[in-house]
């Protein structure tokens, strides 16, 4: 069964390593690995999506990667059967191939981009336009400037970031119980968006 885990660890050599013979030891096999964001204080996040034996318990590579020095496990779920990782670059190779699509396929390729539930297009007027199977029916426009977290009501546990296309449309994404966005998320976010535009206007 395939899981997705979020480690905030010391960004030095080995540690990446360290982590990777721990979940193996835990009975995890490890299938990929992104580095989500290298922070000033010394620390990276890495997202690390792995298989875990039939019948063994993800506690168990939850406990072998805490038990290391220095290493947080931030969040652990399923991952969709099926799903890969998808890098920014292969994203802007599918807005690339189809230009006059490219706002509704930067929708599509937001989840899978960025592991989040679901992605919407939000107009001023019209509210949302078109949206991934999961996404809401309504979401309320939100006049932002750049790149941003949204706020969540106190009872909601979906987080939620949002980035412009234009002066009437923004992108909002949605992840259920987290983890929080990375500020190096809403950077990339911002910045497929400020490219879809582009190709969209190429």
């Amino acid at each position: 069964m395939p899981f997705l885990l979020r480690v905030l660890l010391p960004d030095v050599p080995g540690s990446l390593g360290r982590v990777a013979t721990a979940i193996g030891m835990a009975g995890g096999d490890i299938e990929a690995i992104e580095i989500v964001e290298k922070r000033d204080d010394g620390t990276a996040v890495d997202d690390v999506l792995l298989e875990v034996a039939h019948g063994m318990m993800p506690d168990s590579v939850v406990s072998a990667c805490s038990a290391l020095d220095g290493v947080e496990v931030l969040w652990i779920s399923r991952y969709p059967a099926g799903g890969n990782l998808v890098m920014d670059l292969e994203a802007v190779e599918e807005l690339t191939a189809s230009p006059a699509q490219a706002f509704d396929k930067l929708v599509d390729l937001l989840p899978a981009t960025f592991r989040v539930d679901w992605a919407a297009r939000v107009h001023r007027a019209k509210g949302v336009v078109y949206g991934t199977s999961a996404a809401p029916e309504e979401f309320e426009f939100v006049e932002i400037e750049s790149p941003t977290r949204l706020e969540s009501p106190d009872d909601e546990v979906t987080l939620f970031a949002a980035s412009r296309l234009d002066g009437n449309e923004i992108v909002v994404i949605g992840r259920r119980g987290g983890p929080d966005y990375a500020d190096s998320e809403i950077a990339r976010l911002g910045h497929l968006c400020g490219l879809a535009v582009t190709i969209a206007n190429s």
